[in-house]
């Protein structure tokens, strides 16, 4: 069966760098030909799979002109990522995985926003993981907490926390692309990197509430299996921004939390030539110690004096505990504070 022919200029390039995926790649397919939306080309880039995912794909060719595949023998996801963003032609850009499902609606909703909103540089959807059975306790708190991020505030104030979008989920403007210097390997979230660059540049997000993506979660998962998405990697990337930001001709810092988190952003920021000149906690247990040269002490007890402050709390529910309290201290969050957990 054929499908819809190739437009001669689309206005959607689906960006899909893909290895290896011949048991999920039609499925995935599939969902793109269900779109309501029908002006996009696929850009598809096989960093040399191994599998059948290369027969699939010419296949797929064969049989719809909107698919157009790159062949690569291997070099790595961000390598990738950034031959397919040379080859897209569309204004639009959104992301798709060779093994997640797209709601049919997906494109022409957030194309449709992006079109009404010339304000908006970047539109995600709501997500649900897929399938639900073995899904840990983390993932779906990760999909609540992601979900709950309705407008561009509310991402910006807990951008620092995790990344607040799943890369497949978003729809980008190209010419933000290439202002904010495309995908980089820095050895950390390639995504989320963007989107911290994009943040940076003044780009603002919007999320549909729909969800119009369906993040399949499996053990081979790059997510699950590349260094990069590892959670030192993730606390490095975030290290480097806020350094380039918030903490910018920060000489001394506070640091909420005295915990395991807590230290780890410490070895961080003191590799950085920061110093965490106080702790802060609720447990009694840890008020008066001395770590690092640093006294840990009740949020009471804190003048803050200019300081700037991390908040490095990983107990669940903490940092809304810790916003209610900061709120009644007269703390202003993006300005004296920042959660990074």
């Amino acid at each position: 069966m054929l499908h819809e022919p190739r437009h001669t200029t689309p206005q959607v390039s689906i960006l899909m760098p893909i290895r290896n995926e011949e048991r999920y790649l039609q499925a995935t397919l599939d969902s793109l030909y269900r779109q309501t939306f029908n002006n996009w080309e696929l850009i598809a880039v096989d960093d040399g799979s191994s599998d059948q995912t290369a027969a699939i794909l010419a296949d797929a060719a064969c049989r719809d002109s909107r698919v157009q595949i790159t062949r690569r023998e291997g070099g790595g996801l961000v390598a990738a990522l950034n031959t397919g963003l040379e080859a897209c032609q569309a204004p639009l850009l959104a992301r798709l995985d060779g093994d997640d499902i797209s709601h049919p609606k997906r494109l022409e909703l957030q194309v449709n926003y992006l079109n009404a909103n010339p304000d908006i540089g970047l539109v995600a959807c709501s997500f649900r993981h897929f399938p639900r059975t073995g899904l840990k306790q983390g993932m779906i708190d990760y999909e609540m907490w992601q979900n709950g991020l309705t407008d561009h505030s509310l991402i910006i104030r807990d951008l620092f926390v995790e990344s607040p979008f799943v890369h497949p989920s978003i729809m980008t403007r190209r010419t933000i692309m290439e202002k904010t210097g495309g995908y980089q390997d820095n050895g950390w979230p390639e995504d989320y990197d963007l989107w911290l660059r994009m943040a940076a540049a003044g780009i603002q997000f919007a999320r549909l509430p729909q969800k119009l993506l369906f993040w399949r979660d499996h053990p081979e998962r790059a997510t699950r299996t590349m260094d990069e998405y590892a959670l030192n990697a993730f606390r490095a990337c975030k290290c480097h921004h806020l350094l380039h930001s918030f903490l910018k001709n920060s000489h001394d810092v506070v640091i909420a939390g005295a915990g395991l988190e807590a230290r780890a952003w410490q070895r961080l920021l003191t590799a950085a030539g920061v110093t965490v000149s106080t702790w802060l906690d609720v447990d009694p247990k840890k008020i008066g110690r001395i770590l690092h040269n640093a006294p840990v002490i009740f949020p009471e007890e804190l003048q803050l004096n200019n300081r700037k402050m991390i908040v490095a709390i990983g107990v669940r529910g903490a940092r809304e505990q810790f916003r209610i309290v900061a709120e009644g201290r007269g703390w202003h969050e993006g300005m004296d504070f920042v959660c990074v957990a």
